[in-house]
């Protein structure tokens, strides 16, 4: 995405810049080359504050630990806006405002909220690659959270506890386990499939 089409998904969240900086009309586009990220000048640059992000739950969540791949919390995050889900993250995960988490996240982060790490009140179901239940015989009743490991380690044995429902996506190909951000749409996908 580029800086005018988020500032546009912010302004459709109703979230309004700090300050808009455009090239030629406030700013020299030199600077905000220098500024970028991307290969080339951006014309318009948003400041936001993080205060102004959407808080509040939702009935499913999508817990993240220590993901530190940008592109894949921001996908997450545009997976949860797509289903309607909250996302939550650990210390150790990528910064959701980063230039590439955005970039996936394609506005996605203006639009779902960012709850604390693993909120009380919800059932805790972990995704893992190895030894859980096939997802299609877990219960997804909501609210539920859904708890999903960085790319290397997956969930901790730590933070996967008793009390926890403990699901596998099936795999009946060749791949080991599934990208963390292909493994929380495809559990999205199925809660909302079952109408959850």
């Amino acid at each position: 995405m580029e800086g005018e089409d988020l500032v546009e998904a912010a302004s459709g969240a109703g979230i309004d810049p700090v300050e808009l900086l455009v090239a030629g009309e406030n700013v020299e586009s030199a600077l905000l080359g220098a500024l970028s990220t991307l290969g080339h000048a951006p014309r318009v640059v948003g400041v936001y504050r993080r205060s102004d992000l959407p808080t509040g739950r939702r009935e499913v969540t999508l817990a993240l630990w220590r993901v530190g791949d940008p592109g894949n919390v921001g996908t997450l995050l545009r997976t949860a806006d797509a289903f309607g889900a909250a996302v939550s993250l650990s210390e150790g995960c990528a910064d959701p405002l980063g230039p590439r988490a955005l970039r996936a996240s394609a506005g996605a982060v203006f639009r779902v909220p960012l709850v604390a790490w693993r909120e009380p009140g919800a059932r805790h179901i972990a995704l893992v690659a190895h030894g859980g239940a096939s997802l299609a015989d877990v219960d997804l009743t909501p609210p539920l959270t859904l708890l999903l490991g960085g790319e290397r380690e997956g969930l901790p044995d730590g933070l996967v506890t008793p009390s926890h429902d403990v699901g596998t996506i099936p795999l009946p190909g060749a791949a080991e386990s599934l990208n963390v951000a292909a493994a929380g749409a495809i559990a999205l996908y199925e809660l909302s499939r079952r109408g959850s």
